[in-house]
């Protein structure tokens, strides 16, 4: 419903009379979901490979992540409202076409600057189907199975980071880094023919003609503003330019955010921060994944440098973050179906910061074994607490809403995965082997923890009824 009461033609507000098979339509969701965690895992084992064969620097090449990163970030507001205007199911499989295309295209990429161009299509196409996938699943399961099939969701996103590493690691090794964008061909294939047949189809589409335009244009440009100071407070920058850009940015977004309040069909709904409940769980997500993404950065170089660990070790000292994730993320939709979405999402969270506090006091000192058993804590405490932020995301807002709610929502955790990445960026500099003091990223991780506890306050304990 728009501002003035009216209902607009939005697709996906409305279905079908013919009932979607909810089975295939979380299958679909879940494949398409996983390319995003994915690509980013397995790039990260491939980027020595990389710089070593185009001949670049860490810096340079890191933009393959970076960029990646900033352009998910900053249009997936704009996927999910065009997902609400045109449907999800167009939005979703569109989307896969370009992944497989750009993955493809960068697989046979001759240079840096045209792998980095095909890496941020993979970005931009991600960023069309990461927010429709969590809107589909809110509109095809009903409430009483919603928290089960979103703990699906996670657990797929789970494995799917967790396996990226050893994948990457085996592809690369066995077929270059090219094989690792190829790769990911063989989950776009039946993820695409799964969904063409299953996907809800809209009744209704609506046009272009009344498409917010300038709020397309102008909310992947003031994210991208925003992150890019992120990035530049992250690393050191001057005192002089945050003080004349912090400011400036705050007044293009007040402006920015009183103009689409007025549009009647706006690309960002400033409303949608009323409800306490959804800005709550876009806090918590930003700062989980603040304190997740840090540690994924952190501990494979930190065990590279203080103990000379391999890629092989390494990778099994993250798999039990992983591994607790992905079992958790199960156990977290039965408990969401049973007890709610505030209690386990804030025990998740409490576990999460009790399992980065020995990381945090002891610092460099810790040993393998305290690691692991804080990283398994950690890993537990994410399953449900991300299980939990994402169904509450897109039960909080009115169904017209559902595909903006779950782009802001994502923009908000990879916000927060940027900014991980660049307080890691600033911390280690330029070079590989230069780690700076790693203690502080272990306490930035737990301080981010913390903060994500006292978020998860403002939930709403159950779904509101509609």
């Amino acid at each position: 419903m728009n501002s003035d009461g009216t209902t607009n033609g939005m697709a996906g507000a409305a279905q079908g009379s013919k009932k979607p098979p909810e089975g295939k339509v979380i299958l679909t969701a879940a494949l398409a979901a996983m390319l995003v965690p994915l690509n980013s895992t397995m790039l990260a084992v491939a980027l020595p490979s990389i710089i070593e064969d185009f001949d670049v620097g860490l810096a340079t090449s890191g933009w393959l992540i970076t960029g990646y990163l900033i352009a998910m970030a900053s249009l997936l507001p704009l996927g999910g409202k065009i997902g609400d205007r045109f449907g999800r199911r167009n939005v979703v499989l569109v989307g896969l076409i370009m992944f497989g295309a750009s993955s493809i295209a960068a697989g046979f990429a001759p240079n840096l600057a045209t792998l980095m161009a095909f890496r941020i299509m993979q970005g931009v196409s991600g960023a069309l189907i990461t927010p429709n996938t969590g809107a589909l699943i809110r509109e095809s399961v009903p409430e009483a199975r919603r928290g089960m099939a979103f703990g699906i969701l996670g657990a797929v996103i789970g494995v799917a980071a967790g396996l990226g590493p050893p994948i990457g690691g085996i592809l690369t090794e066995i077929a270059g880094w090219r094989a690792v964008f190829f790769f990911s061909v063989i989950v776009v294939v039946p993820a695409f023919a799964i969904g063409w047949s299953n996907l809800p189809k809209p009744q209704s589409l609506g046009s272009f003609g009344q498409f917010d335009v300038i709020g397309a244009l102008g909310l992947p440009a003031i994210l991208v503003a925003l992150v890019s100071m992120l990035l530049y407070m992250a690393q050191g920058g001057g005192t002089l330019v945050l003080a004349a850009s912090a400011p400036a940015i705050a007044l293009v977004i007040l402006g920015f955010s009183w103009r689409e309040s007025r549009h009647p069909d706006p690309v960002f709904q400033p409303r949608i921060f009323r409800s306490k409940s959804f800005t709550a769980s876009s806090l918590g997500i930003a700062l989980t994944n603040l304190s997740m993404y840090s540690l994924l950065i952190a501990v494979p170089l930190f065990l590279a440098v203080r103990d000379g660990s391999s890629a092989l070790k390494t990778g099994l000292v993250l798999t039990s973050m992983t591994f607790g994730m992905i079992v958790m993320s199960v156990v977290a939709g039965r408990m969401l179906d049973r007890n709610g979405r505030r209690l386990p999402t804030t025990i998740g969270m409490v576990i999460t910061a009790i399992g980065a506090a020995p990381m945090a006091f002891i610092g460099a000192g810790i040993s393998v074994s305290a690691l692991v058993l804080g990283l398994i804590m950690i890993g537990i405490g994410l399953g449900l607490a991300m299980t939990g932020l994402q169904t509450t995301s897109v039960e909080s807002v009115e169904d017209n809403q559902i595909g903006v709610a779950a782009g802001v929502y994502s923009t908000s955790r990879y916000l927060g995965s940027i900014l991980g990445s660049a307080i890691i960026a600033g911390l280690i500099g330029q070079e590989i082997g230069e780690v700076g003091d790693i203690g502080i990223v272990f306490k930035v991780s737990f301080v981010a923890a913390v903060l994500a506890v006292f978020s998860s306050f403002g939930l709403r304990a159950w779904p509101q009824k509609r």
